[in-house]
């Protein structure tokens, strides 16, 4: 008779420490985001800039008032007011809108560009540092040729073979950011290869794959992960300057160095705010993921956590 209360008893007791428990661990993590805050003020802006962009691009067709080429009658190069926030281009359309809906393409490009990059960097440092002899000097030789040209011309010629559109961007900008990222890489496997856990992985007679996937490559993740976010705002700014010279993603869709490139700079005197914003645009989402890798790399970087 007296078992269901027993039981109730018995999961009530259970169950209480459980909810402390995870009460506990969301105000730690919240704590430790408010320290990280104090402690990096610049970095808590760029991370509240990066949340923001995503938020923009993820629910685009929400917070935009009308269609990214949607015209409106009568309101051709509107100076920004409380129908229209920043104003209206040449065509009629709305600033606000097109800025919300180029925050997709910046977005789109940066993180698959990051992605494709990051992972064509890592197989090739990793791979560089961990047998070196031979193949080492063959990949190091072939990385010193790529970054000797200037990356400007590099991407230039790759997009005039390609031809412009968001699928070209990301390869062109992935090729040349690889480059430059195998080499850091590169540089913390070596430094994780001295490491005693390496030469008991191989005394234990692990494999190749199961020393690079257990043992090297999280161990190097940090340095992974910084360059991906700071590599984010140089993608961004790469992105915009290809389709400042027309070489970004084809219109109508809009993108910010677009924007910047037509209208905006036909009608920069008219209607400055139709440069501006834009202008605006591509500074806070650079701002922003520069700041956030910052703090990052401080907080990551064993050798920079007491400063």
């Amino acid at each position: 008779m007296s078992t269901p209360a027993a039981t109730l008893n018995l999961n009530g007791a259970v169950g209480a420490p459980l909810t402390r428990r995870a009460r506990h661990g969301r105000w730690r993590w919240l704590l430790a985001v408010a320290r990280l805050a104090r402690r990096k003020p610049l970095g808590a802006m760029g991370a509240l800039i990066v949340v923001a962009l995503l938020v923009m691009a993820a629910f685009a067709e929400r917070i935009a008032p009308y269609g990214y080429d949607d015209t409106i009658r009568g309101a051709r190069m509107k100076a920004p007011s409380a129908a229209h926030w920043l104003g209206t281009d040449n065509l009629s359309r709305d600033m606000w809108s097109r800025v919300v809906y180029g925050a997709r393409v910046s977005i789109t490009v940066g993180f698959l560009t990051v992605a494709l990059a990051i992972v064509l960097a890592s197989a090739v440092g990793v791979s560089s540092a961990y047998f070196g002899g031979a193949w080492d000097l063959i990949v190091q030789r072939v990385v010193d040729a790529w970054l000797s040209f200037p990356y400007l011309i590099i991407i230039l010629s790759v997009m005039a073979v390609l031809g412009p559109g968001l699928g070209n961007v990301v390869i062109s900008l992935a090729l040349l950011l690889s480059a430059t990222n195998s080499r850091v890489i590169r540089g913390a496997t070596l430094t994780a290869m001295q490491q005693t856990y390496v030469e008991a992985a191989r005394a234990m007679g692990c494999g190749h794959a199961r020393i690079i996937l257990r043992h090297l490559l999280p161990n190097v993740a940090a340095t992974i992960i910084i360059l991906a976010t700071i590599g984010l705002g140089v993608v961004i700014l790469a992105e915009s300057s290809l389709s400042f010279l027309g070489f970004g993603v084809p219109p109508p869709h809009p993108s910010w160095g677009g924007m910047l490139s037509g209208s905006g700079r036909t009608y920069m005197f008219r209607a400055p705010w139709m440069a501006i914003w834009p202008g605006v645009a591509i500074s806070l989402a650079v701002f922003g993921f520069n700041m956030l890798g910052d703090a990052l790399r401080d907080v990551l970087d064993p050798r920079l956590r007491g400063s």
